[in-house]
């Protein structure tokens, strides 16, 4: 075989390489910058009068209290990150929801379902270095409201970068639920990517997508 022959496989060779790493470079950039956004939806009315002392990612038990939250525990976690799927570390995520009798513990939830001194209701966390933030809590009970019967939903108030976002988590076992809520629906097309993974019937998981400032 000549030297010719030779270095012109070898051209051919390293071109094909070179392209397929481009290719690859550019269908993860492409696929990066077409994250959508998590969708905004409404604070509610029930973010907490006072801030609870105890807001850490365990939500099913209060310091200081031997008794632990009444209903099915949940593991929820994800990750915050950037439309381009960048993580966004140092994060602040402000955490609240019912508990599991669709109870606030909030002066302006007139509901009569009993309230749980032992649930925390609210947790404020900081992502960690690849945007990772976890809590355990119970899943919370669905409720009566002004606006129609609301599903079991977990509120978000996110900052990060100078953006920051509000929005509600949705449970893919509350299908039926989530397809009759008027904010729900109100979400259209973007709606899906309000609702978690279901790991197994007590992990889910859920990434934060923040749009560009």
């Amino acid at each position: 075989m000549s030297n010719t022959t030779l270095m012109t496989r070898r051209a051919l060779a390293g071109a094909l390489v070179g392209g397929a790493a481009a290719a690859a470079a550019a269908s993860r950039l492409f696929a990066q910058a077409s994250l959508q956004p998590t969708p905004e939806s409404t604070r509610g009315p029930f973010f907490p009068a006072t801030l609870p002392a105890d807001d850490d990612a365990d939500m099913v038990q209060v310091r200081g209290r031997a008794g632990r939250a009444q209903g099915q525990v949940i593991e929820v976690s994800g990750r915050l990150l950037d439309r381009h799927g960048n993580p966004i570390s140092g994060g602040r995520i402000d955490i609240w929801q019912a508990n599991a009798a669709g109870r606030y513990d909030h002066p302006r939830d007139i509901s009569t379902a009993p309230l749980d001194p032992d649930f925390q209701g609210f947790a404020r966390l900081r992502t960690g270095p690849g945007g990772e933030w976890r809590i355990t809590t119970i899943k919370p009970g669905g409720y009566d409201s002004p606006i129609g019967h609301r599903p079991p939903h977990i509120h978000f108030d996110v900052a990060g970068r100078g953006r920051s976002l509000v929005a509600q988590m949705y449970f893919p076992d509350e299908a039926a639920g989530n397809s009759a809520d008027s904010l729900f629906r109100e979400l259209g097309a973007a709606g899906p990517r309000s609702v978690a993974a279901l790991g197994n019937p007590n992990v889910y998981r859920w990434d934060i997508i923040l749009a560009d400032g």
